[in-house]
C-alpha cells in the first residue's frame, strides 16, 4: 500500500515539475532513501538533511534555541519549525520532516518511545501530526513505520485526503 502511495506521490512530483526535500531526525535518512530508491528521483528530490542533533536543527533548518529548550526536539513546534526552515533553505515545493523517539531508550512519560511528529509543507501551509506507536516495537521497525507514516501524511495532504 505504501509503495503505491510513494509511486503516486513521485509521479505527481515529476508530472508537475515539483521538488521535494526532507529533514529527518528519528528516521535517520530512511525517508530520503525511500524517495531516492525511485528511479528518476533526481528529477524531483532537491535536498535531504539528517538533522539528528539539536545543533543541526538550528544550523541547517533555523529551529530556534527557544523551541528546542522550551518544547524539545520532539514536539509539534519543532516539527513545524523544521518544515518552515527546510522550505526556506531549499525553496522546495514539498517539505517532509520527522522528529520522534524510536527507542528503545530515550522516552519519558510525556514523550514515550514510539512518539513521532511529522510535518509537511505544501502550498504555503504547514501541517503537523503526531503519532504514537507501541514502545515494544524494535528500533529499526519503528524507524520504518515513522518513514512510512511520513509518506502517508504527505500523500493525504497532496491528494486532499485530510
Amino acid at each position: 500500500m505504501f509503495d503505491k502511495k510513494l509511486k503516486k506521490l513521485t509521479k505527481f512530483l515529476i508530472e508537475n515539475k515539483m521538488t521535494l526535500a526532507t529533514a529527518e531526525s528519528c528516521t535517520g535518512g530512511l525517508l530520503s532513501s525511500m524517495f531516492t530508491d525511485i528511479s528518476g528521483s533526481s528529477d524531483f528530490v532537491k535536498a535531504n538533511f539528517v538533522t539528528y542533533a539539536n545543533e543541526a536543527k538550528k544550523e541547517y533548518l533555523g529551529v530556534s534555541s527557544e523551541i528546542l529548550q522550551e518544547k524539545g526536539a520532539v514536539s509539534k513546534d519543532c516539527a513545524y519549525a523544521m518544515a518552515q526552515g527546510l522550505h526556506k533553505r531549499t525553496g522546495c515545493n514539498i517539505a517532509i520532516c520527522t522528529t520522534g523517539i524510536a527507542g528503545p531508550t530515550g522516552g519519558t512519560p510525556d514523550k514515550p518511545v514510539g512518539l513521532v511528529f511529522i510535518s509537511v509543507f505544501y502550498k504555503d501551509n504547514i501541517y503537523v501530526k503526531d503519532f504514537r506507536f507501541p514502545s515494544f516495537i524494535p528500533r529499526r521497525l519503528m524507524k520504518y513505520l515513522f518513514a512510512q507514516k511520513a509518506i502517508d501524511c504527505a500523500y493525504k495532504i497532496i491528494f486532499s485526503e485530510i
